[in-house]
């Protein structure tokens, strides 16, 4: 059987990505996608870079001027970060991931909750605690047959009780009986380990840069 296609699995997490986040359309290009996003924490927009060349990035590189601008490269941190300049942070790395969706159950540790609801495309996932204060949640971006987990977190004191999972394992759920029969994410070191223990598949790394404010020259003296 072959392996999927990247740039295909790219598209389809880009797809429900920016139903998750309240981005603009993908706009299509000839080495990937632009996205204008203005989120709150201040990313302007991406550009997203299913197979990247040095010559593609290079070239967009030079045409970027705003700061708060990410590309996101399918590709190793090593192989792409000699490409670009000093104003470029490289973020840590991200893996690009699928799984089968399918019905589930997940079991809820005593003395929690779990809410689940969708609005706007967007399905979400709430754990709290008995008092209601917040132990986990989490998202999906629904977009057809594909949904995308998205800003998957616990708070620090509920960590290491498997709420991750539960919160996982609910988003999952809920695609499926939304329609959704393939999950698609970009996830962290950290959350690979999660993933993988939920039948999550590994399929390429990706590079995150942000392009930083330039910084103002020294004073002179005249």
């Amino acid at each position: 059987m072959s392996q999927p296609n990247v740039t295909d699995l790219v598209r389809m997490w880009i797809s429900g990505w920016t139903v998750s986040r309240g981005a603009a359309d993908p706009v299509e290009q000839p080495w990937g996608w632009s996205i204008d996003v203005g989120s709150p924490t201040g990313e302007v927009g991406r550009h997203v870079l299913p197979e990247p060349t040095e010559a593609e990035v290079r070239k967009l590189a030079e045409g970027i001027t705003a700061p708060t601008t990410w590309l996101k490269l399918f590709a190793e941190d090593a192989t792409v970060r000699p490409w670009l300049g000093p104003r470029w942070r490289l973020h840590r790395p991200g893996y690009l991931m699928t799984v089968p969706l399918a019905p589930e159950r997940p079991a809820l540790p005593a003395d929690y909750t779990l809410t689940t609801w969708t609005r706007g495309g967007v399905l979400r996932a709430l754990v709290r605690t008995a008092d209601g204060h917040l132990a986990a949640r989490g998202q999906a971006g629904l977009a057809g047959a594909v949904a995308v987990p998205d800003q998957i977190a616990t708070a620090p004191e509920h960590r290491r009780r498997g709420l991750g999972s539960v919160v996982m394992r609910a988003l999952q759920s809920g695609a499926y009986e939304s329609g959704a029969r393939t999950g698609v994410l970009v996830g962290t070191a950290d959350g690979q380990a999660l993933y993988r223990a939920l039948g999550w598949t590994t399929h390429a790394p990706m590079a995150s840069l942000v392009l930083e404010p330039e910084q103002p020259g020294p004073d002179r003296v005249g």
